[in-house]
């Protein structure tokens, strides 16, 4: 008479886990059939009844029957399996980010995976696996810059305030400009795309000189007001905000943010921005006493300019 096979009562808790590794489809095949073991015995299903069902052996059976009972649901699972020892201590993988953090190869501006290996005496694919464990990519840069403006934080608020809360019956518009955009040609027509063959044009070109963009980007609604001019000076400068003073509606101030270039610091803009500034700027007084730094007339650095419609 065979040996008793053990007695398997589950929880409401274990027969909801079981069930999930039996559904969810990234379960394990192998996974899958243990929790359909488990189920089966917990029905009352016999051992060779089970097997015959899903198609394994008796003895498979009795095995994850009995690792359930002591283990319960850990049981199923594989147990770690020993791997080779480590080739590498502790103390080797901290003298490895040591020298990458803190030095350079003599011949080279950052280590690499096989100047690094040569140098702690490790295999490339093992410097590797330190480096992406601790996030190290010595091969890259970012750039960034500090500024040194002591208002730059007021600055900011000023701005951020401007897009985010903007007056009423305003526009706020971020002013730039792109130089020396070149104007090139390709040195023959191009060939049109037709059915089987992609566009095809010539790898050489023609110069036609050098265009300016200015834009102004209405951030509340993502309306672009541009133009392009041939050079990039004040007068082109002011030029375009006129352009953007005949797009804007007679009935709204404009606010105008932009950078401390120079082209945006000559008399004749001053002299334009004083001229509109009258008008709306008499409102802005009292929101400056109620919330100081929230308009700035011109000012280094960025700017936010409020300025009524007129003429010079």
């Amino acid at each position: 008479m065979g040996k008793a096979a053990v007695a398997i009562d589950l929880t409401a808790e274990e027969r909801g886990a079981l069930e999930t590794l039996v559904r969810r489809r990234g379960t394990a095949q192998g996974l899958a059939r243990r929790a359909q073991i488990v189920l089966m015995a917990a029905d009352g299903v016999e051992n060779k009844e089970i097997a015959a069902r899903l198609g394994t052996m008796p003895n498979t059976v009795a095995k994850w029957r009995r690792r359930f009972a002591q283990q319960r649901l850990d049981g199923l699972y594989d147990e770690p399996r020993p791997g080779a020892p480590r080739q590498i201590g502790d103390d080797e993988i901290a003298e490895t980010i040591r020298l990458t953090l803190e030095t350079t190869p003599p011949d080279a501006t950052h280590w690499s995976l096989r100047s690094m290996a040569r140098a702690v005496g490790h295999a490339p694919s093992t410097i590797h696996r330190i480096w992406t464990a601790f996030g190290l990519q010595p091969h890259r840069a970012e750039s960034f810059k500090l500024s040194s403006d002591a208002l730059f934080v007021e600055k900011v608020r000023d701005i951020v305030g401007l897009y985010l809360n903007p007056p009423e019956r305003a526009l706020v518009l971020c002013v730039d400009e792109k130089s020396q955009i070149q104007a090139l040609d390709r040195s023959q027509p191009v060939l049109p795309m037709r059915p089987g063959q992609i566009e095809r044009r010539s790898h050489d070109y023609v110069r036609h000189g050098t265009l300016s963009l200015f834009a102004a980007l209405d951030a509340a609604t993502g309306k672009i007001i541009g133009r392009c001019f041939k050079r990039h000076r004040a007068q082109e400068f002011l030029k375009f905000l006129r352009e953007i003073e005949a797009n804007v509606p007679p009935d709204l101030d404009s606010h105008i943010v932009m950078a401390n270039y120079a082209t945006h610091k000559t008399s004749a803009i001053r002299n334009f921005f004083v001229k509109r500034a009258a008008t709306a700027l008499l409102d802005a007084q009292s929101c400056l006493k109620a919330r100081p730094n929230r308009y700035q007339p011109v000012r280094p650095g960025l700017v936010g300019v409020p300025f009524a419609n007129g003429t010079d």
